[in-house]
């Protein structure tokens, strides 16, 4: 759980600095350990999104609604 932790924080990091491709990896790398968690797909869709990769996107979005339909956050 710690590691996924870490795996977030770093992806963020690179997120809000700009740095898509790095991001998009920390956050894969998360969901290879938890796959079943919707704040993971999330943030990996916001990344996608960003990289203007839409269609992945939507799927990481609709993978979130999946596991938790009152996802208010798959947006």
């Amino acid at each position: 759980m710690e590691q996924i932790k870490e795996l977030v924080l770093k992806g963020k990091n690179f997120l809000e600095s700009g740095n898509l491709e790095e991001a998009l990896g920390y956050f894969e790398q998360a969901l290879l350990l938890n796959q079943s968690d919707p704040e993971l797909w999330n943030f990996k869709a916001v990344t996608l999104r960003s990289l203007g990769r839409y269609e992945e996107a939507l799927e990481c979005f609709n993978k979130s609604l999946e596991i938790d339909p009152r996802d208010k956050y798959a947006s």
